[in-house]
């Protein structure tokens, strides 16, 4: 290994080593991910489906909230802004929130809506791995309710006060709204803010650097990236679009594309396995080791090469997961880095 690489390690290490000291708020929408395992008994007389045998289901914590529990198993302070309902799905959220470490005193708990719950059903042979089979989504009606607005608005006021980062996570479930994106901007403008938007990233202007992957890209440019030159194209067009310092463009298996100002772009490949577990939330640990890599004071290609080995290692991972600082290090310090 050349010094060149020793010392890039070095740095990144070192930067890893200061995400202990950071203070991140995440506004956005909080999803309860319940996986169903279940073994496949026999088939159905009823109709020609398997039949399964409950094994177990566990609740995770998803969307913006999965978000916080990454950035909170890299070591760093974190309060979460969301909604929930005060039903089963959205109490088992919280409770694995706050045994996590999460503040979730900005949670607000409302009978007035219905937590947003997927349900992942995972079957197979008794004793094989498990593979998604049906995936049910509960989805609440559209946040109406001004009272409950304005706790929101609030609660993310007072927190982003000390704040060495800012993360929106807009699933397009209703808590970010444009008063809180003019919030962030008119409160938080000195600090990074990282948007990972699935529908509305057009919305959130003026911020540091927002986090889409190739297809999320690809449907904002209208049509598919064929070439490196295409979605290059397509990434510096829709930088200049949202007014962002940086985009980080995530790819899988072809790693991910960092634009920032008006440097060329800078390709950064791929690491670990060539065939993914489950990438079932890898946005949220990039995004999160992102935010916590600029939080501390790291450049857009440093931070980006840092959440290139994080999403590399998440995937790895079945279900919604979330790695360590420690995983973290040791994976840098243990294979070639780019």
């Amino acid at each position: 290994m050349s010094t060149q690489h020793t010392a890039l390690q070095e740095r990144l290490v070192n930067t890893l080593r200061r995400f202990s000291d950071q203070r991140v708020v995440i506004l956005g929408d909080a999803i309860a991910d319940r996986f169903l395992h279940g073994a496949i008994s026999r088939v159905s007389r009823e109709a020609p489906v398997f039949i399964l045998r409950h094994q177990q289901t566990e609740t995770v914590p998803g969307g913006a909230a999965n978000c916080a529990m990454n950035l909170v198993a890299l070591g760093a302070q974190v309060s979460l802004i969301s909604l929930t309902g005060s039903d089963e799905a959205g109490n088992e959220l919280r409770a694995k929130l706050e045994a996590a470490g999460v503040n979730i005193e900005g949670v607000v708990v409302s009978d007035k809506v219905q937590t947003t719950t997927k349900v992942r059903i995972l079957a197979g042979q008794s004793h094989s791995s498990k593979q998604q089979v049906i995936r049910i989504d509960y989805e609440g009606a559209a946040l109406d309710d001004d009272e409950l607005r304005l706790k929101i608005l609030n609660n993310l006021e007072q927190s982003i006060s000390d704040a060495r980062a800012v993360v929106i996570s807009d699933y397009n479930y209703g808590v970010v709204d444009a008063r809180a994106i003019e919030l962030i901007r008119d409160k938080a403008s000195d600090i990074p803010i990282l948007v990972d938007s699935r529908f509305r990233l057009f919305e959130f202007t003026e911020f540091t650097a927002a986090t889409p992957n190739q297809e999320e890209l690809e449907n904002l440019r209208g049509g598919p990236a064929s070439s490196t030159e295409q979605l290059e194209t397509a990434a510096r067009d829709l930088k200049q679009r949202l007014g962002h310092r940086a985009l980080l463009v995530t790819r899988g298996g072809e790693g991910m594309t960092l634009l920032e100002g008006d440097a060329a772009p800078v390709h950064i490949r791929a690491v670990g396995a060539e065939q993914p577990v489950d990438v079932t939330g890898a946005g949220d640990t990039v995004i999160a080791t992102f935010a916590l890599a600029l939080a501390s004071e790291a450049s857009f290609v440093d931070a980006a090469r840092l959440a290139n080995y994080a999403g590399g290692l998440v995937v790895m991972k079945r279900g919604t997961a979330t790695l360590s600082a420690a995983e973290l290090e040791h994976s840098i310090l243990n294979s070639e880095v780019d």
